[in-house]
């Protein structure tokens, strides 16, 4: 592929953000296998070699398969030191590659018991990035304007659907609701989490700034957490909903639709007509290329996260057969995430390093790209203070950009 090429250097100083990042996806290998010890979680090996070859591999059969390593972050995510540890490392993780604006994410259900309430979890998190933001903010390049500060907010997820084997609170919901249909066990888990990730941004300040759904798309349609939503919706939390990851357009349409999302995440058969399963739907192709359309006039950011699809999907065998050039194409609001940097062994500045040679981009395609991750953000802070920190944004990536063009004019001179 011909097309714009920056260099690692220029991919690892620009400022970045990270908008799909799991928490519990993207740990340290070698804190999980030292928390595993502390909290005698059984582990298929406890050597970091042992785990990529049996766990957190290369390439996976399916979605099911990628899933599988969560068990054990989940297992290990017990309190809340260890929880604020953890945000605590992959902010600081971020902040080394350049990246400057991350929204965790991660569902507190899944997490906790009875020494660790969902406040809890949220609250532990929130302790650990604000400590790297806090340190990394008060460095000189910062406060000279040769850096950006780095910011943060948190997005609470709920589940599709769960089982009692995924922890004990979904375990006490499930019994105590035994007799009502999973559907609606399923919705009411979903309203409880919207209703506390309310709570805590309002009460206790903190930065909770979105609402999420994951987890299974075939079979559990978001259409059954309409409630969750309405009352994000009512309450002025932004929403983003996994969809269009395993299933076709209409999964995102009714992301769209019935929960108000704003951004929408992977969205990868976004133009897969031949996924449409609706009788009632007249032409297939109509109706992907209008949803294409107001998804891009309504300016809904697509979180894509490249090296995950590869892994998961595996009719994907290259990023140059993924839809993400035609999202592109189309002007969409495209922002690149790593979903998960442990599980899928990533970054941000390899994920923009791999679309950037594998995909035949313009330099002012590449730099929406980057720029598009700061604009589409769910910013914790009021709508002005947002422009002007995505100005200064702006500003530190043109200036490095002018940089790197001068470098290559005077080589091709000297060449």
């Amino acid at each position: 592929m011909s097309g714009y090429c920056p260099t690692a250097e220029f991919l690892r100083c620009i400022p970045k953000t990270d908008l799909h990042v799991h928490l519990d996806g993207s740990l340290r290998l070698p804190t999980l296998i030292e928390l595993a010890r502390t909290h005698g979680v059984t582990m298929p090996s406890h050597t970091e070699a042992g785990l990529r070859e049996l766990v957190f591999k290369d390439r996976y059969a399916n979605l099911q398969e990628y899933l599988t390593g969560f068990a054990y972050t989940c297992a290990v995510l017990r309190d809340a030191e260890s929880l604020e540890r953890v945000a605590f490392e992959l902010a600081e993780d971020n902040i080394a590659e350049g990246v400057r604006y991350i929204e965790v994410r991660f569902a507190p259900q899944l997490l906790v018991h009875e020494g660790l309430s969902m406040e809890d979890a949220l609250a532990a998190v929130a302790r650990g990035i604000e400590r790297a933001k806090r340190a990394h903010n008060a460095t000189a390049a910062v406060a000279g304007r040769e850096d950006v500060p780095f910011e943060f907010g948190i997005i609470a997820c709920a589940m599709r659907r769960f089982s009692r084997e995924m922890g004990t609170h979904y375990r006490d919901l499930l019994s105590v609701l035994s007799r009502a249909p999973r559907r609606e066990v399923y919705a009411l888990a979903s309203l409880e989490m919207a209703r506390t990730a309310v709570a805590v941004r309002d009460h206790d300040g903190l930065p909770i700034v979105g609402f999420d759904l994951a987890g299974e798309e075939a079979g559990y349609p978001a259409a059954y957490h309409t409630a969750a939503f309405q009352f994000a919706h009512s309450h002025f939390l932004k929403k983003t909903v996994h969809a269009g990851e395993a299933y076709g357009p209409e999964s995102i349409f009714q992301a769209i639709t019935e929960c108000h999302a704003n951004r929408i995440g992977h969205g990868t058969f976004l133009f897969a007509s031949d996924m449409v399963r609706d009788k009632t739907v007249v032409s297939p192709t109509v109706y992907t290329e209008r949803l294409a359309e107001y998804v891009a006039s309504q300016r809904i950011t697509i979180e894509v996260c490249p090296t995950s699809n590869l892994q998961t999907i595996p009719s994907i065998r290259t990023v140059g057969q993924h839809s993400l050039q035609r999202m592109i194409d189309y002007n969409l609001s495209v922002s690149i995430c790593t979903d998960n940097r442990l599980v899928s062994s990533t970054t941000v500045s390899r994920e923009l390093g791999l679309v950037a040679s594998e995909l035949t981009l313009t330099r002012r395609q590449f730099r929406n790209l980057v720029i598009a991750g700061f604009k589409g953000s769910f910013f914790p802070g009021s709508y002005n203070s947002k422009r002007e920190y995505v100005r200064r944004v702006i500003d530190r990536y043109e200036r490095l950009d002018a940089d790197l063009l001068a470098g290559q004019r005077l080589a091709e001179g000297c060449g």
